[in-house]
């Protein structure tokens, strides 16, 4: 589903991409990197919720890692976006609206569901 979104929008991409070092320490590793056709790379981590699990409290810190990564390389990438995806969320909606407010440089990323992305994507608005 996100693949073919991207494709349509123009976008070339890159899939599991080590973009460095996270916060405190360890690989950062992204599901995509994706670039437009004037070369402006974005950053895309993909998080699925099947059941009840960690993925959800994962969320913050992915922000913050990857509002890092674009600050780190302005020059590389523009902005970056966490997907949210799956059905047994029940932070989603907290996520998608608020959390945001919550952080610093709220301008380099974009918490989104999976379906709001795909439609995104598919448009070329990345």
């Amino acid at each position: 589903m996100v693949l073919p979104a991207i494709e349509r929008g123009g976008y070339e991409y890159f899939k599991q991409i080590d973009i460095g070092e996270r916060l405190g320490g360890g690989k950062h590793v992204v599901d995509l990197v994706a670039y437009n056709a004037e070369g402006r790379g974005f950053l895309v981590s993909l998080k699925w919720q099947q059941t009840s699990g960690t993925a959800e409290q994962k969320v913050p810190y992915e922000a913050m890692c990857l509002i890092d990564a674009v600050r780190s390389e302005p020059e590389r990438y523009e902005r970056a976006y966490l997907v949210l995806g799956g059905p047994s969320w029940t932070l989603r909606d907290f996520y998608t609206a608020r959390l945001l407010e919550y952080l610093k440089h709220e301008d380099l990323l974009a918490i989104m569901t999976l379906e709001s992305f795909v439609a995104r994507a598919n448009r070329g608005l990345l």
